[in-house]
């Protein structure tokens, strides 16, 4: 497909790029790239087995993966959290953020975070150790945010809805390392969105510029001296990227960019490599890292004697030894286990005070307390290997879609209770088994095919 480029754009093209315009300008012509990325966080496959196109990797992402005309998004896969589909170019600032090694203690905030593509590309380096707060200011999209990170079998995220400003009022000096993805004037997606193009003008491009500012100042404000800063863009346009990070480090003198044996900042072009592109510039705060919390949040509500011991005759009944010890180690390690209504969190570590905060997901929902009984939460499901539940019905393709659809499945009439639903050595949730029936409890809002 053809992108009707608009003609300030093409103008400035020409003077920003001079002998590379051409060749820039003719990408927009060729498809887009697709790209994927496998998640660590869960049984690691060969994606060729099921997807034969996708071979080729990604330059600077360990788990990213090229694919063509393949379509790993209608697979059960996908429902079970194995990958999450991401242009190749958007993987460069979170593997750049987090190309030092993790110090103890490590405070991550994604702070423009929704749909959750990179926040859970943070989670997978993070592999469960320190804190991923994930913030996203629109409250549907935090909910899809919530969505992915709960997908893709991350524990120990804190999603938030709160502006960047209310945030930085709440924990100054708090983040060790803070990835701001700007909202943007969209260059880079004109190919695989061609409409974008026609919503594009440079008044906003200033538009984005101004607000890239004041975001960026929040961050300021709520990074640890000795801290990280990755700001990303998936534009091409010198005012909201070299020109907001030249603007911000005029006014933080603190801040400097950070030489990681190659291009800082760091410019992805669809003529130049295999991506649709993206900017991104590493900034370092002066100082040193303060010494990690040693303390969770307090004021938070936790169990009483009756949930406790409706909570723990659930494990005892469905869940393996193993598994159950895995929970009480988090728990001892400073994760508590905290209501909210009636869901019950394990918190995720250096939980700070969230009194008063907007809290979409607080660590990993463990299920919630319903009369006389409790109900395992999705997330626990995704959260667990297939052999962490005492009963396990094992799906082909076919039965799979239809369980992601809302189906009843066929069992072993000797399975009797909880049982989670698996896909290739992959949960795809909870399923209730009697009389040879598993009763189906995928999400209603999450059904598919």
């Amino acid at each position: 497909m053809t992108v009707n480029l608009p003609r300030e754009f093409v103008n400035r093209i020409k003077e920003q790029l001079g002998d590379e315009a051409e060749s820039f300008l003719s990408s927009y012509n060729e498809p887009w790239i697709k790209s994927l990325r496998l998640n660590p966080l869960k049984k690691q496959v060969d994606i060729t087995s099921f997807f034969p196109t996708a071979v080729e990797e990604v330059p600077w992402e360990k788990n990213g993966r090229y694919y063509g005309e393949d379509e790993p998004g209608k697979s059960p896969l996908h429902a079970a959290g194995a990958y999450y589909i991401q242009e190749a170019s958007a993987m460069a600032p979170v593997s750049r953020l987090m190309s030092m090694p993790l110090s103890e203690g490590e405070r991550i905030l994604d702070l423009c975070a929704a749909p959750g593509g990179k926040s859970t590309q943070l989670a997978g380096y993070m592999e469960g150790r320190g804190l991923l707060v994930c913030n996203e200011i629109v409250a549907s999209r935090a909910k899809i945010l919530s969505e992915n990170i709960e997908r893709m079998g991350v524990e120990n995220a804190l999603v938030v809805s709160h502006s960047p400003g209310e945030l930085a009022e709440r924990f100054p000096g708090f983040f060790t390392r803070i990835l701001v993805d700007a909202p943007c004037s969209g260059e880079g997606m004109f190919r695989k969105h061609p409409e974008a193009a026609g919503e594009w003008s440079p008044e906003n491009v200033e538009m984005c510029a101004a607000r890239q500012d004041e975001i960026l100042d929040a961050a300021f404000e709520m990074l640890s001296p000795g801290g990280y800063l990755e700001y990303s863009t998936c534009t091409f346009a010198p005012a909201e990227d070299e020109g907001s990070v030249e603007r911000f480090m005029a006014r933080h003198s603190e801040m400097g960019l950070v030489d990681i044996n190659q291009a800082n900042p760091l410019r992805l072009a669809p003529h130049r490599v295999k991506g649709e592109g993206h900017f991104a510039a590493l900034m370092k705060k002066e100082g040193e890292l303060p010494p990690p919390p040693r303390t969770a949040a307090s004021g938070l509500k936790g169990c009483d004697s009756a949930q406790k011991k409706l909570f723990q005759q659930f494990l005892e009944d469905n869940i393996t030894l193993n598994y159950v010890n895995q929970i009480k180690d988090r728990i001892d390690n400073a994760r508590p286990l905290v209501l909210f209504g009636k869901n019950l969190y394990l918190a995720p570590p250096f939980l700070p005070d969230i009194g008063r905060i907007k809290v979409e997901r607080c660590g990993l929902m463990l299920g919630s307390f319903e009369k006389n009984r409790f109900e395992p939460a999705h997330s626990l499901a995704l959260c667990m290997k297939p052999e962490d539940c005492l009963r396990v019905v094992e799906a082909d393709e076919a039965m799979a879609k239809s369980f992601l659809a809302g189906m009843t499945l066929s069992c072993d009439p000797s399975l009797k209770g909880w049982c989670v639903v698996s896909y290739e050595g992959f949960n795809l949730g909870w399923g209730k088994c009697s009389n040879g029936i598993v009763k189906n409890h995928y999400p209603r809002g999450l059904r598919i095919f």
